[in-house]
């Protein structure tokens, strides 16, 4: 399952560099005056993908993986076309409504991060996910080549060529899943037939509160400042779209590349220290891209964000995971999608409104006080965890 995860991750993946590369920039080119609203596509990217986390666990029941997966292949190809049909046409809302189908597909690989991590013996959990998520190294790389490649393909549009190129890519995804054999889900109840705890007693807990929290946080944060940055090279500072492009495969290698030792990392040192280590990444990030608006600044703040995310987030889905039992599985990650997936839609939005209004140098000051905040809880679970010991 892993490898054959990795692979329709690895494809359907590329959607997300291709459409944050330029979906802001597209997004901008196609507005009037009030230029605040360049966001909002990547915004209905964000909700599509938390629509697309839920979706996913009923069609898979109904009609299992295989058909959910290939499912959000086609979704993928769909919202190319019509990303570039609305482009063409200059309508904005339906290009936001087009990142809206593209997400759907996304969330339809999200939730094989806790599938790793259900099929794992627990010591193996932080590692298996670190894995899966490994296979977003080729989606770096083959999005925003793609994207740059592609983006003239139409002369008269810019863009339109970037998510024409996600046709064939989804169609790539449903030709591989068509011929994969994979294995049937599981019952979510015990040998008893029992669901588990009630959901509301497993998230009052203080495990699946920090880990959630944390988690949140740390998608959030990447999403708000990987939105915003395109705006503020491109637009803010003058540089081309191809050096705004590269810097999101900067970033995004560096959001999965360290994916192949932080479960290790994770085992030697705990949860707790690699996910706290994350979060003290995305505080240098901000100090990076405070100092000043050169390439460097942008492209070395970019990486700085992707290391954070990587070892927050991942560190915090093992908190998560660890706090429910396997038949309680279903009920926490949905909830915990819902949640995490609109609040990051919530981010992307927030992205655009406060680069127009306030510029970069405001945007980077928002990290400091969420990531405080976030230590802080982490030190309070590390405390109980110690006097528990």
């Amino acid at each position: 399952m892993s490898i054959s995860s990795r692979a329709r991750r690895a494809v359907l993946g590329a959607a997300g560099p291709i459409s944050f590369a330029v979906g802001s920039l597209a997004g901008h080119q196609l507005l009037g005056l009030d230029k605040s609203l360049a966001t909002a596509p990547l915004t209905g990217f964000n909700v599509g993908v938390a629509i697309g986390a839920v979706v996913v666990a009923a069609v898979s029941r109904a009609f299992g993986r295989q058909v959910s997966f290939m499912l959000g292949g086609f979704a993928l190809a769909a919202g190319g076309a019509l990303a570039a049909f609305s482009l063409l046409r200059a309508d904005f809302w339906m290009f936001a409504f087009s990142l809206m189908i593209i997400g759907l597909s996304s969330g339809f690989t999200q939730k094989i991060r806790f599938a790793a991590a259900d099929a794992s013996p627990s010591f193996f959990k932080a590692r298996a996910i670190s894995w899966i998520l490994a296979g977003g190294i080729i989606s770096a790389i083959v999005g925003s080549q793609l994207a740059i490649l592609a983006k003239s393909l139409f002369e008269s549009v810019m863009f339109a060529g970037s998510f024409v190129a996600l046709i064939p890519l989804g169609l790539i995804a449903v030709l591989i899943l068509a011929f994969l054999k994979l294995p049937p889900l599981t019952s979510s109840t015990g040998e008893t037939g029992s669901t588990g705890r009630p959901l509301m007693e497993i998230i009052l807990t203080q495990r699946f509160i920090t880990g959630m929290i944390c988690g949140i946080s740390t998608y959030a944060l990447m999403t708000f400042m990987m939105t915003g940055a395109p705006l503020a090279m491109v637009v803010g500072c003058g540089f081309s779209p191809d050096m705004a492009t590269l810097g999101i495969q900067w970033h995004v290698l560096a959001m999965f590349a360290p994916s192949f030792f932080t479960g290790m990392l994770i085992t030697r040192f705990g949860t707790e220290k690699v996910v706290a280590a994350g979060l003290v990444i995305l505080l240098s990030c901000a100090i990076v891209a405070h100092m000043g608006v050169a390439l460097w600044n942008f492209w070395g703040a970019l990486i700085l964000l992707g290391l954070g995310w990587n070892f927050g987030f991942i560190g915090s889905t093992a908190i998560v995971a660890s706090s429910y039992r396997p038949e309680e599985a279903d009920k926490v990650q949905g909830f915990h999608d819902i949640i995490l997936f609109g609040t990051v839609a919530l981010s992307s939005f927030a992205s655009g409104k406060v680069f127009a209004a306030f510029g970069w140098s405001a945007m980077n000051l928002v990290i400091w006080p969420i990531s405080i905040l976030c230590l802080l809880l982490l030190g309070a679970l590390m405390l109980r965890k110690s006097r528990d010991a």
